[in-house]
């Protein structure tokens, strides 16, 4: 048989028809298990699944999806879970909806960075946050489609920069605000560089040049020799996931 259900009371079918209770399934073709409550044959309720590819989630379930709030684990990219092809290894804790994250969650990735806020039909978007583990360097403000659009740049010394994002990059107008309350208000371009690595491998990188309008003579230099310059390392690996 290609599938069988465990009962509460001890027995067990091929089917799960019209059962109304908590039961264990095992898929045995896809190498797959759920654990909790059905009703009227569907997964609805609480319950646990395990995915062939080790990925598993443990949450609300309706109409056999998971809807509600849980936590998936993602071991692995695998086709055993479509909605995990595209996702990092990692942690998410929230809500769902027709089985994709969607309203208000935390995802944690193997490098301790976090993402917390809103999530639509799977990717970020809305208010969110996302924290630099290693260097505890912040992007914060208004997400779409996964990227950041509007919003700060925050380093960990206070300082941070506001204004518009492309690419999950600074990139057209917006201001520097320094430790010592000092503003330079200016914009950002990007340009594509293409860089040769020592094994010879080209790789096309992300330039950002900064153009203040401010009065102060320096503030330009100020802020692409600033520390900011010291994080740009973080962005560009960011851009690249």
């Amino acid at each position: 048989a290609e599938y069988k259900l465990e009962r509460e009371t001890g027995e067990t079918t091929t089917s799960s028809r019209e059962f109304t209770g908590r039961g264990k399934a095992l898929y045995i073709t896809k190498g797959e298990s759920y654990e909790g409550d059905f009703v009227n044959g569907i997964r609805e309720g609480k319950g646990k699944y395990l995915y062939s590819n080790g990925n598993e989630y443990d949450g609300d379930f309706k109409d056999n999806k998971k809807h509600g709030v849980g936590k998936m684990i993602y071991r692995q990219k695998g086709e055993g879970d479509k909605e995990a092809e595209k996702v990092d290894k990692g942690e998410y804790y929230g809500y769902w909806e027709n089985g994709q994250r969607h309203g208000e969650g935390i995802f944690s990735y193997p490098s301790k960075d976090t993402y917390s806020g809103w999530w639509k039909y799977g990717k970020r978007e809305g208010k969110g946050t996302y924290t630099y583990a290693e260097s505890g360097m912040k992007l914060t403000g208004v997400w779409a489609s996964g990227q950041i659009t509007k919003g700060k740049w925050i380093f960990p010394n206070g300082t941070y920069y506001e204004g518009m994002f492309e690419k999950n990059m600074p990139n057209g107008k917006g201001k520097w605000v320094f430790t010592n309350e000092n503003i330079a208000e200016g914009s950002y371009k990007q340009e594509l560089e293409e860089k040769e690595s020592v094994e010879g491998d080209k790789k096309t990188e992300v330039k950002l040049t900064w153009k203040s309008t401010a009065r102060v003579i320096d503030s330009a230099e100020q802020v692409n020799s600033c520390e900011a310059k010291k994080y740009q390392r973080n962005l560009f690996d960011y851009f690249q996931l």
